[in-house]
């Protein structure tokens, strides 16, 4: 790995939790797009450590090196991390940004815990960065960061990723301290979201609630601040998931033998009310009710790994989940056939990938999505010459560049157990063109172009422009 010279700038990337390099595989996407920039600039990463402690307010960062780059953490009291993470980000914000008002419950002291964690987390990173620096900041926990950050002097140039979607300018307005938050947004020189309806909705909302004002070239002005708002879909490695599911699949099969005729579903979605889960399943259940030919043919695996669970809402939602499942199989299933296999529990990448290969419908329905990397993963997976078919919410901003993809309104059961009929009997030339296309789009604007683009985002205006990448870092 090269040197850093004078003319590289170093790369801080700044998040609610950090990657753990000391793991023989970094599977998180961020970490993985991340990991070969940050040591190349021998950067920062800084995050919360996921611990509470009563005297965290007088404890300095953890900060160590690891395979040539700084990682720092900080840790919260119980009280902060319940009014910012559980509370403020978790209960109100997360649910309001995909479009669930009814969800979103917050309180004037969990917002304003919030907002002093951030700048907690300003008062711990001021004193680690360097003057040539460039500032990644990544999802709502972390919104009023680079205000915090130049209210204490920060000059350096500060990014910020938006993960999830960025809800219609009505459900916004209606967020507690939304202003605060458009305000802050505005102090970024460049704000990145997955798709066009979240950057136009956000430029949309900051002229109508922020008085602001539309200018050329997709930036946008308001209280004395002008900010880019773009567009940078994220993708995924799409050479190693391609190359990890060759090896797996050389393996064998994972599931019992069903015998030759039966197609498998597969479905991989954290448990959250976002995911569409129950949805789904009704789906399932019509296919197999209005649809009789696929009883005993077909199978859905839907792994549901946790999420979350100290929350009411989501106990409920597992609740609900594995009531559909006893449900369908014990109406439709019998001794040879289990119509729903349901793991609630993570599963290993490379098992995923051999799951996605012996698959011959990825069901992805979120309800909402910031992009949904599960339905890029499942494409990159397969066989090119005789593929699976991709079943994809409309919702899901994945949807916006894979057109190919069999599109479904998630809220509507009988569209979604249609489009699995069509999915189950598609002719294997259909499937190939579709999933040709979408393999090239996969490719093109894969996890690496999103790095790169938006990093290089900062050097627009900028006299500096950032050198992080030599050219071995960005191969796929």
């Amino acid at each position: 790995m090269p040197e850093k010279t004078e003319n590289n700038r170093r790369l801080v990337v700044v998040s609610n939790r950090v990657a753990d390099f000391k793991a023989k595989f970094q599977t998180g996407g961020l970490a993985v797009a991340l990991g070969d920039a940050l040591k190349a600039s021998k950067g920062l990463w800084f995050g919360w450590s996921g611990d509470t402690r009563d005297d965290a307010l007088s404890v300095p960062p953890h900060v160590e090196n690891i395979s040539g780059l700084t990682v720092a953490t900080i840790d919260l009291t119980d009280k902060e991390a319940e009014g910012y993470y559980y509370g403020y980000a978790n209960r109100c914000l997360w649910p309001a940004l995909h479009y669930r008002l009814d969800l979103a419950q917050s309180n004037e002291e969990q917002s304003e815990i919030y907002f002093q964690v951030n700048g907690r987390f300003a008062d711990a990173l001021m004193p680690l960065l360097q003057p040539n620096d460039i500032i990644w900041i990544n999802d709502y926990h972390l919104i009023p960061l680079a205000e915090e950050l130049r209210g204490r002097g920060c000059t350096a140039r500060i990014g910020f990723f938006l993960h999830t979607p960025f809800p219609s300018p009505e459900i916004f307005a209606a967020i507690p301290s939304q202003k605060r938050l458009g305000n802050a947004l505005m102090v970024y020189d460049v704000v990145g979201f997955q798709t066009t309806s979240d950057r136009d909705n956000f430029r949309r909302y900051v002229t109508a609630s922020l008085d602001g004002e539309q200018l050329q070239g997709d930036r946008v002005t308001a209280q004395g601040e002008t900010t880019l708002a773009s567009v940078f879909p994220v993708g995924i490695d799409v050479n190693h998931f391609k190359t990890l599911a060759d090896e797996e699949d050389a393996k064998g099969a994972l599931l019992p033998d069903a015998g030759e005729d039966v197609k498998t579903i597969i479905g991989v979605d954290r448990l959250d009310y976002t995911k569409g889960l129950p949805e789904r399943l009704r789906a399932f259940e019509v296919l197999l009710e209005q649809y009789p030919e696929h009883r005993g043919k077909v199978r859905l695996v839907q792994i549901a790994p946790p999420t979350r669970e100290g929350l009411p809402v989501y106990q409920e939602i597992r609740e609900n989940v594995e009531r559909l499942v006893g449900r369908i199989n014990g109406r439709f299933g019998d001794l040879s056939w289990q119509p729903v296999i349901y793991m609630h529990r993570g599963v290993p990448q490379n098992i995923l990938v051999r799951l996605f290969r012996r698959s011959h419908v990825g069901l992805v329905t979120p309800l909402h999505d910031g992009m949904n990397l599960v339905a890029k993963e499942y494409i990159a997976a397969q066989a090119a010459q005789d593929p699976g078919v991709l079943v994809l919410s409309r919702f899901a901003g994945a949807a916006e560049q894979l057109r190919e993809a069999l599109l479904i309104n998630p809220h509507d059961i009988q569209e979604t157990a249609r489009a699995l009929d069509g999915a189950l009997t598609m002719p294997r030339q259909e499937r190939w063109a579709r999933h040709n296309r979408l393999w090239q789009r996969i490719e093109t604007y894969d996890l690496f172009n999103w790095r790169d683009s938006f990093i290089q985002s900062f050097a627009e205006s900028d006299t500096n422009p950032v050198n992080l990448f030599p050219k071995e870092a960005g191969a796929a």
